[in-house]
């Protein structure tokens, strides 16, 4: 009883923080810069405006990149896409409700992010172009290849799977449900997990804190878990196998989120699929392994 107490006391204390004290941040050491990036613009496709990043030579081949849930197109390709730029036009598109593109507060499906890439892709004056799509992004890219064929030259899925999230959905959805709850009391406490680990292993040097910081909180918790459950519903298993492009599956075969064995099987489903492994890696390998995946995605796409 006594522990029950006790535990009940911390728990309204904490809670009592979060609520009237004020909003208390990591704290940074030495000089604190912002990663290189290409400026960006946004467009209205539809009835909502998303941002896109342009780099590489105005006239060289287009290449489509859709990042991951959590992040934006910057935060996600930083170290991939100056590579890439040096031989293709490459467009970064920040999806719904992430980065500077518009929130939307609605209930949707990954479905519909790819509907609205499809219109953004409409608004830059693109036919066809391949697309690269990592975690999320790589869902994305799935529909869009399925449900506008024709907008989709090359298609490469990093890190990402036709079944994401392989357990039960019993165990999943309450993990969201109490997670956007205290992410509805305390905004900093998944960011400041996220921080942590990002800095501790090493994928973002410690001149970059204070931006990634910034990053992690520039989010609305519920649009937040809105993609989270988006995800969870995504199972494309049964269509995949209709995807008629050239498609390349890089896994990175240590990941911690989406498991390897989801991606393999999603490869295995795509009629002529090529798998390039990044042996070690952990789903962060698109910071942690920049060279490789650059290297995959160029040489599948020239």
């Amino acid at each position: 009883m006594k522990r029950r107490n006790l535990f009940a006391t911390l728990f309204l204390a904490w809670l009592a923080w979060r609520i009237f004290g004020r909003e208390v941040g990591p704290r940074f050491t030495g000089p604190q810069t912002r990663p290189p990036g290409p400026m960006g613009r946004t467009l209205l496709a539809g009835r909502h405006e998303f941002f896109v990043r342009e780099d590489g030579p105005a006239e060289g081949p287009p290449l489509v990149l859709l990042h991951g849930w959590l992040y934006d197109g910057h935060a996600t390709w930083h170290r991939v896409l100056p590579q890439l730029a040096a031989t293709h036009r490459i467009y970064s598109i920040d999806l719904r409700s992430h980065g500077k593109s518009d929130r939307v507060r609605d209930r949707f499906e990954i479905a519909d992010a790819a509907d609205e890439v499809a219109r953004v892709l409409d608004v830059l004056g693109l036919g066809a172009a391949p697309v690269v799509g990592y975690s999320m992004g790589g869902m994305t890219a799935q529909e869009l290849a399925l449900r506008h064929p024709g907008r989709v030259t090359r298609l490469v899925l990093a890190a990402t799977a036709a079944h994401p999230v392989p357990y039960p959905r019993g165990l999943t959805v309450p993990v969201f449900v109490i997670g956007r709850a205290l992410g509805r009391i305390d905004r900093t406490l998944l960011p400041r997990l996220a921080h942590r680990y990002l800095l501790a292993t090493g994928v973002i040097p410690p001149e970059h804190a204070s931006w990634l910081w910034q990053i992690l909180l520039d989010r609305d918790t519920d649009l937040y878990y809105e993609a989270g459950f988006a995800i969870l519903r995504f199972d494309a298993r049964d269509r995949v196998g209709s995807i008629a492009v050239p498609t390349l599956c890089i896994i990175p075969t240590d990941d911690q989120l989406i498991p390897a064995r989801q991606q393999y099987d999603t490869a295995s489903r795509i009629r002529g699929a090529i798998v390039i492994e990044i042996v070690g890696a952990r789903h962060e390998a698109v910071l942690s392994h920049p060279e490789d995946i650059a290297k995959a995605i160029a040489g599948f796409v020239a």
